[in-house]
């Protein structure tokens, strides 16, 4: 493979401000690049390793055009600082960054696959509820973690969140799209994907790509609900309809998957998170709190979570994003995921980061 035109030209230089603690700064001498294991519009990932760990190496394009560029320089910045301020056990570790001779990011990789990835390929089944309600509380508590340090994330679902080999911990990936949330700052409307959206993100009159508006970390809860739903339920929100009809029905009509049939309580913390006022929306701190409670009232059973199979058989997925793809599950040479801890062998060959460029 020529991992120089596979990850980019060595001029791509990061001009941008990038004030990156060095405690955080790789050294791209001690780190090797492997097999390519996701590609998105804007990046690049590498299984790699970096002071002997196995490691993400996502590598961001560094774009055509000086707006292009600037605008990729400055989410590559943002989403550097905000990774290298929150640290969680349900956010992915962050190990460093570095921008020459091209703006990298460097994370735990995580065995597990996507959650996406996982409902998909244990349908029709649906996950045991202690299983579900513990993976929402997951889910929340990283977000919780989130907001207080004035971190939205807004781009809250399915395929940004991993699961750990042993398929008992969900962390929250990809900061691609986060930002800090400021009163007074206008932010870019229609960010994320449409079926997590929240109907604010949108107003009374279609906006264009790229306009902005006011909005807040409330736009979080309503993604959260949207995952919640789709953790019991094991089915696409809005099936049936595409992501711009699923956020049009959201937006301008008030439609909602359809929640009838949850018992009171959960019903009741999925609805309240998904209200159309954004102020009647819980905090995350409530919910938790909600998901606790709930979680007391289900029988104490032991959680079985089914099995996961990787294969092309099994569904067909369009493309993830890059950020979530960064920390996909690995095959053995029998095509079977790891179920235990994973040896630290090659499952490739590796390239010196330098020989890359």
């Amino acid at each position: 493979m020529d991992y120089k035109k596979e990850m980019g030209s060595s001029n791509g230089f990061y001009s941008g401000d990038f004030n990156l603690d060095h405690k955080w700064l790789i050294d791209p001498k001690l780190l090797f690049v492997g097999p390519k294991i996701g590609e998105g519009a804007h990046a690049k990932v590498y299984e790699g390793k970096y002071k002997n760990q196995n490691v993400a190496i996502k590598v961001v394009h560094k774009g055509e055009t000086p707006e292009e560029i600037a605008k990729r320089e400055a989410r590559f910045a943002r989403e550097v600082a905000m990774l290298s301020r929150v640290q969680h056990k349900n956010l992915v570790k962050f190990i460093g960054a570095c921008n020459e001779p091209v703006m990298v990011i460097v994370t735990e990789l995580l065995l597990g696959g996507t959650l996406r990835k996982y409902l998909l390929n244990i349908r029709p089944r649906c996950l045991e509820m202690p299983v579900a309600i513990g993976f929402a509380l997951d889910i929340a508590r990283a977000m919780e973690c989130l907001h207080s340090h004035g971190i939205i994330h807004r781009d809250l679902k399915p395929e940004n969140l991993i699961l750990t080999a042993d398929h008992k911990t969900v962390k929250l990936a990809d900061f691609g799209l986060a930002r800090e949330e400021s009163l007074t700052e206008m932010m870019t409307a229609e960010t994320g994907t449409y079926r997590w959206m929240a109907p604010e993100l949108y107003s009374t009159v279609t906006l264009r790509h790229g306009e902005k508006k006011h909005y807040n970390h409330k736009v979080d809860a309503y993604s959260f609900a949207i995952v919640l739903w789709e953790l019991i339920h094991n089915k696409l929100p809005f099936e049936g309809m595409s992501n711009l009809q699923a956020a049009y029905a959201a937006a301008f009509k008030n439609v909602r998957p359809n929640a009838d049939n949850l018992p009171e309580d959960l019903a009741m913390i999925v609805t309240s998170c998904w209200q159309e006022d954004p102020n009647a929306r819980p905090n995350f701190s409530q919910i938790i709190q909600m998901l606790l409670r709930y979680l007391s009232t289900v029988s104490p059973i032991e959680p079985v979570i089914p099995a996961r199979i990787f294969s092309s058989e099994n569904a067909v997925l369009p493309p993830e994003s890059p950020g979530t793809s960064s920390l996909m599950a690995v095959r053995d040479e029998s095509g079977e995921t790891p179920k235990g801890p994973v040896e630290d062998k090659p499952r490739g060959f590796f390239f010196c980061f330098n020989q890359c460029y």
